[in-house]
């Protein structure tokens, strides 16, 4: 019975991981898109460092990417930056494949 008890120990830790490291990725991510926005909307260096902070704020409001992606709109729209949503998106897809290997490489 132990070696079944020590399976489910490694396969809880293993899933313990993997959710930090997702959450990691997902953190990092924002981060790097509220600093391309924030070169988008031509925001100073403090200003873009508070920007980004508030976009990964910004994404404890609800499950997904949708508050993120509705901030991230809103705000560029506001600063007379002409986006729009799939615009967006093919920049989540990009900055989570730069936040992987941001992660990645300094493990």
């Amino acid at each position: 019975m132990t070696t079944f008890d020590d399976r489910e120990r490694a396969f809880e830790t293993k899933y313990a991981r993997d959710e930090e490291v997702a959450f990691r990725i997902v953190a990092r991510r924002n981060r790097l898109l509220g600093q391309w926005a924030a070169t988008q909307m031509k925001l100073t260096k403090e200003e873009s460092d508070a920007y980004a902070t508030a976009v990964v704020q910004a994404d404890f409001e609800e499950a997904g990417d949708e508050d993120v992606i509705r901030k991230l709109v809103s705000d560029l729209t506001a600063a007379g930056v002409e986006i729009d949503e799939p615009a967006i998106r093919r920049a989540i897809e990009e900055k989570t494949v730069e936040a992987r290997r941001q992660l990645m490489g300094s493990q």
